[in-house]
């Protein structure tokens, strides 16, 4: 069976009509996690991939079922295509979301959207302007296991939040990954910073400011690898953050409350067979909640699908996703870098 049969079958007949989505790129994030989810999506349909490396697009096309492209321009080009996935490094980001807004195709395009506020900006608004979705793929906010802790928090589970604490740290990539080379958008900053900083925001609300940062750089590539971060709420609840592309793997956030604290661990890049443990930990001991696995690419993807098809230009209301959290998300990514030199 082909996708398109396998689409109709499970959206529910000729007369159904899934989003057809082409894909600008052929990064492993699309091959690993993305492009596996979008095809076992009803409500889309993978079309075309496009590669300058017609070598590259044929092993995508062969292995997703869909049509390899070579060029952007000519997939952006294409009638059949209603919506674009686009995992290319960051520096592309923002030539290839207008390109494919003007060209009148919905886009999610991978963290971060844009190398800077201003652009995201502006990005926003054109999208705006054309009643076309523009959605920033922090993947790990619609994992089940966040609302999990959300509920906990609201239910008094820790008392009155007090702080905040997140890291992200990956051990050293290959000279040669693209997140070491400055050109195309690499560093630490741009590429796993977004994730505890995103996190920050979804717990802690709108209004954080940054009240210090620091950023460490290599010598040879001159990108950054790594750094921290202080956050704080209008009431003075605090975020602490820590982020690398050169430490040990780390991936976790903790709450901490007048009464107690909750912690989390694979908080961000979950395999989607993980069964997440949620800790809460007080005076009378240490509770752990093992929760069921959830495959948060494949959340997103629906999502994404589902905010194309209901016409509103934006994402389903409480996904974490939404079109409004683009622009002050950037300004604080913006503010790290402007304090930590």
């Amino acid at each position: 069976m082909t996708q398109g049969e396998n689409n109709e079958r499970q959206v529910g007949g000729p007369s159904a009509t899934p989003v057809r989505l082409g894909v600008l790129g052929c990064a492993s994030i699309a091959w690993r996690r993305t492009l596996p989810a979008a095809v076992a999506e009803p409500l889309l349909w993978v079309v075309a991939v496009a590669s300058r490396d017609p070598d590259k697009a044929g092993r995508f096309a062969r292995h997703f079922g869909c049509e390899a492209v070579r060029g952007y321009e000519e997939l952006l080009g294409r009638d059949d295509v209603d919506a674009v996935y686009i995992p290319l490094p960051v520096a592309l980001h923002a030539r290839w979301i207008e390109a494919a807004l003007r060209a009148g195709k919905h886009v999610l395009a991978e963290k971060p959207l844009a190398e800077d506020a201003a652009t995201a900006d502006r990005l926003v608004s054109l999208a705006r302007s054309r009643g076309l979705l523009l959605a920033e793929n922090y993947m790990f906010t619609y994992h089940t296991q966040h609302e999990a802790v959300r509920r906990l928090v609201a239910g008094g589970a820790i008392g009155e939040l007090r702080a905040f604490f997140a890291a992200f740290t990956i051990p050293r990539l290959p000279p040669d990954d693209i997140r070491n080379q400055r050109q195309l958008g690499g560093g630490a900053l741009l590429d796993v910073a977004g994730y505890p900083i995103r996190a920050a925001e979804l717990f802690l609300g709108d209004g954080l400011e940054v009240t210090g940062a620091v950023l460490r750089y290599d010598p040879v590539t001159k990108v950054d690898t790594g750094g921290a971060a202080l956050l704080r709420t209008p009431s003075g609840v605090t975020a602490q953050i820590t982020f690398g592309i050169e430490n040990a793997y780390r991936s976790s956030y903790e709450l901490w409350g007048s009464t107690g604290r909750i912690g989390v661990d694979r908080a961000f890049t979950p395999p989607p067979d993980h069964r997440p443990v949620v800790r809460v930990e007080t005076q009378d001991g240490t509770e752990e909640s093992v929760l069921d696995a959830d495959d948060q690419f494949a959340r997103v993807v629906r999502a994404f699908a589902r905010g194309v098809l209901d016409g509103t230009g934006d994402l389903p209301a409480g996904s974490g996703h939404g079109t409004d959290a683009i622009v002050p998300h950037a300004r604080l990514v913006d503010t790290v870098r402007r304090l930590g030199g």
